[in-house]
């Protein structure tokens, strides 16, 4: 038997629960029964399930699984057209030395399904030089990484201790340093906040998964391509992104004008003294700046040393005011046999990133114990 792609069957989830425990977790303990059910319902059972848009594996010649793109359908309205969308989500190759044409092989198996749109928010360089050769085209205002510090010498020592662990012995000794720095600006400087909220800074507070979905709702209904959530998936999302524990606690708040009117909302996770990572940014036309000001104190109140985030077009005219840094890690891209669906993402009238793509799914944070 020769290698080949075949879709996803609930008799590979072990296998590639294993894969995904080796190559993302650098672990050789075998899988948790969490994890392979985790991995059953994302990718076999979920409500958007599309009996056409499947995930597939790489298998060898002895008939093991060595390789697996996870494929999550997304039903979306081009202006008030239905269509179809696939996410390409976990890519992963075991002994990539052995066949290094399978990860390609599992790419091209993706972007030949039947779905209208294929994206990827997850590209590394890798799999970025492969998409391109398919005819993929980056996104580079969805493809950045942005940085917002707010204490400075905490973001110093944090920083630190992602490296060694210990130097976050340091952590207390950064706390009055950066009172020090607080005290003394009266106005936000790139590398930190003003110790006080500034005057006008709108209020924002907790979001349920009922709240939160409707906003979902009700600020992408601008975008001209944005997802056709059902009640169900939508729900489910929410109430799975919830669990990141390797990222910290969740925040997700809906942002108020003085009478109580939502203009947006913001979710992201992380304690008090370390990075917290946000997911979405939403806001209504011309109040994004509002929202990011609103979304950076409440931060500042928790005690984070900074957020840091991926950006979306709607959000880089306000965070470029606002003493935001950026960095390219990994590539968004689209693909669709019909160049005219590719405009709007490159005009940034597309939503995409964020909810609209797998940063929500527990397999990006989460711990499977």
């Amino acid at each position: 038997m020769r290698s080949h792609i075949r879709h996803l069957m609930g008799a590979d989830v072990p296998a590639v629960a294993g894969l995904f425990q080796r190559v993302f977790r650098d672990a050789v303990d075998s899988p948790t029964a969490n994890l392979e059910a985790y991995f059953t319902s994302l990718f076999l059972e979920g409500p958007d399930q599309d009996p056409e848009i499947r995930s597939h594996v790489h298998v060898r010649d002895d008939g093991g699984v060595s390789g697996f793109i996870g494929v999550l359908p997304m039903p979306v309205l081009v202006g008030e057209r239905p269509m179809r969308a696939a996410i390409c989500s976990t890519l992963m190759v075991d002994n990539y030395a052995d066949d290094p044409f399978a990860g390609a092989r599992l790419m091209r198996a993706f972007l030949a399904g039947p779905q209208d749109i294929s994206l990827t928010e997850t590209a590394n360089d890798i799999s970025t030089a492969m998409l391109r050769k398919l005819r993929a085209t980056v996104l580079p205002d969805h493809s950045l990484e942005w940085l917002r510090v707010i204490r400075p010498a905490g973001f110093v020592a944090e920083m630190a201790a992602s490296v060694v662990g210990a130097a976050r012995l340091l952590s207390p000794l950064a706390k009055p340093i950066d009172a020090l720095i607080r005290r003394g600006t009266a106005e936000p400087r790139w590398s930190n906040l003003a110790a006080s909220i500034p005057a006008g800074t709108l209020a924002s507070r907790d979001a349920d998964d009922e709240t939160a979905a409707t906003l979902f709702r009700k600020l992408t209904e601008p975008f001209v391509v944005r997802p056709r959530w059902c009640d169900e998936s939508l729900l489910r999302m929410l109430a799975e992104s919830r669990h990141k524990a390797l990222f910290g606690d969740m925040v997700r708040r809906v942002v108020t004008t003085r009478d109580g009117r939502p203009v947006g909302m913001f979710l992201y996770y992380g304690d008090p003294g370390r990075i917290g990572r946000v997911i979405q940014i939403l806001a209504v036309p011309g109040q994004t700046g509002a929202v990011i000001d609103s979304m950076l104190a409440h931060a500042s109140e928790r005690g984070m040393v900074a957020l840091r985030g991926r950006t979306q077009p709607t959000l880089l005219e306000a965070m470029l005011g606002r003493r935001f840094t950026f960095v390219h890690a990994l590539s968004s891209l689209v693909h669709a046999r019909d160049a005219a669906l590719i405009e709007p993402f490159i005009a940034g009238k597309a939503f995409f990133n964020g909810f609209a793509g797998e940063s929500w799914s527990r397999l990006i944070g989460d711990r499977f114990d």
